[in-house]
């Protein structure tokens, strides 16, 4: 991988992570389009690392969130009453979220990295996000804020996230989709969304970076990475905060038709080429 590569990889992830296109999906696309041999052990360096970026990006856009979820969560076990405060009930709601999408990774993880191989089951995957995006739209009623919120929407939601273990499909998509089938408005549904993207980020990002510090020379490989690593950091921190912004006026639709669009693009170029 090259310096270039490796930044305009990053800022792909840094966009594409949080918008509800699917990161994963465009970090296979992309180099198949424009010819990039990527070895495989590089693109795993890049991607534990960009990984680990986008995951600093969610914790410093929600730091004063996640700082007080976790002392409202703390003093409601303390008081036995974990579910009287709103910010304690999110929290514990986050980790609901959180276990179906951790099961499924575990019982799916060797399909899934057959998955990233392919540049049809990505296309075809794309092709799902639109469609999920569309449904969001269609059947959410965006009647509910985060106070109303129950343990079974998180729940529902969570069983959304299992989706976006393939790549192609948009966590923040899918998410966001679980979200507005159970009458979320848009800005609630993103920001839960992302907020319970970080377990499973935080799980993923360790379980890597283990496995990457094994590599052999990667201190001598690591400044060609870097510059992808900040660049994913910074343009997923000003990502969320422009999609959450930008939801409070607007539709998915928009994300739907540039998912559809490059999912067909990319299904014809994959057909074409073999």
């Amino acid at each position: 991988m090259t310096l270039i590569q490796s930044i305009l990889l990053g800022i792909i992830q840094g966009l594409t992570e949080f918008l509800p296109v699917s990161s994963s999906g465009h970090l296979v696309i992309l180099p198949h389009l424009l010819g990039w041999d990527i070895p495989a052990q590089d693109a795993f360096i890049f991607d534990v690392l960009v990984q680990v970026a986008t995951l600093i990006a969610v914790l410093a856009y929600f730091w004063s969130d996640l700082a007080a979820m976790a002392s409202a969560m703390v003093s409601g076990i303390l008081t036995r009453r974990p579910m009287d405060d709103l910010r304690s009930r999110t929290g514990w709601y986050i980790l609901i979220a959180t276990i179906p999408a951790g099961i499924a990774g575990l019982l799916l993880k060797d399909t899934v990295e057959r998955a990233f191989a392919s540049l049809t089951a990505t296309a075809s995957a794309l092709l799902f996000t639109a469609l999920l995006l569309v449904a969001a739209e269609r059947l959410g009623k965006r009647s509910k804020s985060l106070d109303r919120l129950t343990w079974f929407d998180a729940l529902w939601i969570g069983f959304f996230q299992i989706l976006a273990i393939f790549p192609g499909v948009s966590r923040s998509g899918s998410t966001i989709t679980g979200a507005m089938t159970r009458d979320l408005k848009r800005p609630p549904a993103a920001r839960f969304a992302f907020l319970m993207s970080l377990p499973i980020m935080l799980a993923a990002g360790l379980l890597a970076t283990v496995d990457l510090l094994q590599i052999e020379n990667l201190a001598a490989l690591l400044p060609v990475y870097i510059p992808g690593f900040i660049s994913a950091a910074v343009v997923g921190y000003f990502s969320i905060r422009w999609l959450i912004g930008y939801l409070s006026q607007h539709s998915l639709y928009i994300f739907a038709a540039y998912c559809f669009l490059l999912g067909t693009f990319s299904l014809v170029f994959s057909i074409w080429a073999s």
